[in-house]
């Protein structure tokens, strides 16, 4: 018997954490920031659910904060066991961890103490952040770990650089854990790892009840949205993650302005977190897939195009405003909830020939969402912001798998699986996966809450 439990990402689409539990040994996959608000967000100050100093292992499945943010605080709280991933997401986890104890800090300046960001307690300082890393090895996909009773064999996921999925055996069987799947054929990376022989499978469904475009409609739809928005003579602005979707847009930009398919205009990357993470992406070109490597060993510098500037500095990136329109400004976060994309969308929001491009999930309660569902007037930094801009949505740009391409990865272990645990999403998507998965494959699929367990025989 295993026993699973679920302390983040049950139901919610932050907080990934989930505990397995054997007579022998304890594992942990994931240690994600809740980047949500009100009670949700409390968690993170608040002592772990389980004892952190009984953990043998720790596993990560990608570099994204709600999957990394809370590891230093994990070591900090008694953790002192090895901490696995591929070497890209080592290296992308310490650029996310150290820009969010930076964003700490500053917050910390800003409130009344050293100990103090914005009147809460600072997670994790540098020491624990260094201690960390310091205990955290890597492996190649195709690569096993034992731990006590557990192999964890590293496929890769096809989310974002280095990102994997952990094939768990134990006892004779196979659990896997998907992390975050890829929204494969993406422009950079090789497509996610078919899983085939599941006996128990505990799956991300942040769009269990929606479908993406196509990739070659997602392409026109950049494609248009960007021509548009030049016409009008204003300003496109893009919210993106910093990791992989705003590498991704750099792909696809080159190609378009490399094609004359669209206008050479100032392409500016707005994000100190994005610029170094691309320099990662240049490290690690070993796993991007056959099209991307040939562009690359063909002398095709594929973050680089006319017009396109990265602007690090807080000064570099007020010269932007300097800039008449037409221009295009790529900047985090990817749900408007900070970074710099809030200082264009205040001075440029409210202009009619501007346009703001939506390419990633925009999670309820955020910024993005509002300005999504049609929100007339925002707040951005205490000011009342009129949203006349045109807003325009691309779901295909997402780095996750929609409802057809979730069905399809369950369908192949259809033969061996047992149950489904399906997680990372908002309930509504959740159940109608669960649903969909009971009715037309006759599995047992469940989404289980925030400190469920379940048993796995």
């Amino acid at each position: 018997m295993v026993k699973l439990t679920f302390y983040g990402g049950a139901q919610e689409v932050t907080g990934s954490c989930f505990l397995f539990e054997s007579d022998t040994a304890k594992i942990l996959v994931d240690c994600g920031l809740f980047q949500c608000a009100g009670e949700c967000a409390k968690r993170n100050e608040e002592p772990f659910l389980f004892d952190p100093a009984s953990v043998s292992a720790l596993f990560i499945t990608h570099a994204h904060l709600d999957h990394v943010g809370l590891i230093p605080k994990l070591v900090k709280d008694g953790f002192r066991g090895k901490i696995y991933s591929t070497p890209p997401t080592k290296d992308l986890a310490e650029l996310n961890l150290k820009d969010s104890l930076n964003i700490m800090e500053k917050e910390a300046k800003r409130g009344n103490d050293n100990g103090e960001a914005g009147g809460k307690k600072f997670l994790y300082s540098q020491e624990d952040l260094a201690r960390a890393l310091k205990i955290w090895e890597t492996r190649r996909y195709g690569e096993a770990v034992a731990v006590s009773d557990f192999k964890i064999i590293l496929r890769d996921s096809g989310h974002i650089l280095g990102s994997a999925i952990f094939e768990i055996q134990v006892n004779g069987k196979k659990i896997y854990v998907t992390g975050d799947l890829g929204n494969s054929p993406t422009p950079l990376l090789r497509p996610t790892y078919e899983v085939r022989d599941a006996d128990y499978l505990v799956m991300e469904a942040l769009y269990g009840d929606r479908l993406h475009e196509t990739q070659e409609e997602r392409k026109l739809k950049l494609e248009r949205a960007i021509e548009d928005a030049m016409k009008a003579g204003g300003t496109l602005m893009i919210p993106a993650f910093s990791l992989e979707r705003t590498q991704e847009l750099l792909f696809e930009l080159n190609n378009l302005v490399e094609h004359g398919r669209i206008p050479q205009v100032p392409v500016f990357v707005d994000s100190p977190l994005a610029i170094h993470a691309t320099e990662v992406y240049k490290k690690h070109e070993d796993y991007f897939n056959k099209e991307a490597a040939y562009l690359i060993s063909s002398g095709d510098d594929i973050f680089k195009f006319p017009g396109l500037r990265f602007t690090l500095t807080t000064e570099e990136s007020k010269s932007i405003n300097e800039v008449l329109p037409p221009k295009i400004v790529i900047a985090g976060s990817g749900m408007s909830t900070g970074g710099r994309i809030l200082h264009h969308e205040r001075r440029y929001l409210s202009d009619p020939k501007s346009t703001l491009l939506l390419i990633g999930y925009q999670a309820a309660g955020t910024l993005g969402r509002h300005i999504q569902d049609g929100a007339k007037t925002v707040t951005i930094f205490g000011e009342e912001i009129p949203a006349r801009a045109k807003i325009v949505a691309i779901s295909g740009y997402s780095a996750h798998p929609d409802s057809a391409a979730l069905f399809r990865f369950a369908e192949r272990s259809v033969d061996t699986l047992k149950k489904i645990l399906l997680v990372q999403g908002e309930p509504k998507s959740l159940l109608f996966m669960a649903q969909k998965v009971k009715d037309y494959l006759g599995i047992e699929a469940i989404a289980p809450r925030y400190k469920d367990s379940v048993e796995l025989k």
